[in-house]
């Protein structure tokens, strides 16, 4: 278990309190029907981030060594969609992702903190950059996926004529859907990387119990890039495009904290 000290519960809970802040701004700006691409949220959801990532940064040097098990590779996750989101918040008007993101965020790093680590992993720096471009990887596909479901709401809405408040905080539908690519272009070339640097760095992928999760998130890369090709070709787009992401997406998480949960929370397999 992690012990935490006043010091590190005290990070812990600063973080929470500034993700719940931000939170709330966004979601009085959202009742409201005003736009929330910039504003008083940005400087506690930025607070946040980085209150968040000295946190990991703490215990790893109490560690001796980065932390990927489990519940620190969810609140690393968490990290990383909070980071997005604001980088996306600032410059492209989807500040309501963090909503969603924001107490998510929160949640995994509670968890961390109560759940605690499994000791360092004593990755040389190939692994390391292997397991980041992965986390890097899942943390943008994930907003993805969190925008496919939001151009989902926007175009339901649309059609039924419901004119909500919450439209009006948000970019055109285009807009959106023109993100959502990027979003995805960008989660693609990463879940590459982290494909291409598995296959070079790690080795007896059978020992260490390896194979379904490469399996899964090569299925998961297979789909992203026929549904960038279909898009590139065909034009593909709407319904078809939301039900493709998150497919895709059900296939990474299964890949990464599926296979993370069941080797070492309930297999107890070492890593």
């Amino acid at each position: 278990m992690r012990v935490c000290d006043t010091a590190a519960m005290t990070i812990v809970l600063i973080a929470t309190l500034l993700y719940l802040a931000a939170t709330g701004v966004l979601v009085h700006a959202l009742t409201r029907g005003t736009p929330v691409a910039g504003g008083a949220w940005a400087i506690p959801a930025v607070l946040a981030v980085i209150v968040h990532g000295i946190d990991h940064l703490l215990a790893w040097r109490l560690l001796g060594g980065p932390d990927l098990h489990f519940f620190s590779a969810l609140s690393l996750a968490g990290l990383g969609m909070a980071g997005v989101t604001l980088l996306f918040g600032l410059r492209r008007g989807i500040a309501a992702l963090g909503v969603v993101v924001f107490p998510l965020a929160a949640l995994s790093l509670l968890v961390y903190a109560a759940a605690g680590h499994g000791g360092s992993e004593g990755l040389d720096w190939r692994l390391q950059l292997h397991a980041g471009f992965a986390l890097l990887a899942y943390a943008t596909l994930a907003i993805a996926a969190l925008l496919a479901l939001m151009l989902r709401a926007q175009e339901r809405a649309l059609r039924r004529r419901e004119f909500h408040r919450w439209l009006r905080a948000l970019p055109p539908l285009t807009e959106l859907e023109t993100l959502l690519f990027r979003t995805i272009t960008v989660g693609f070339v990463l879940l590459t990387a982290t494909l291409l640097t598995g296959v070079l760095f790690v080795h007896d992928f059978f020992a260490q119990h390896l194979i379904h999760k490469s399996v899964l998130s090569v299925l998961s890369w297979l789909v992203f890039g026929a549904l960038l090709f279909g898009r590139w070709r065909y034009g593909w787009r709407g319904p078809s495009a939301v039900r493709w992401t998150l497919a895709a997406m059900v296939l990474l998480v299964l890949a990464f904290f599926g296979s993370k949960f069941v080797l070492e929370l309930v297999l107890q397999r070492p890593r």
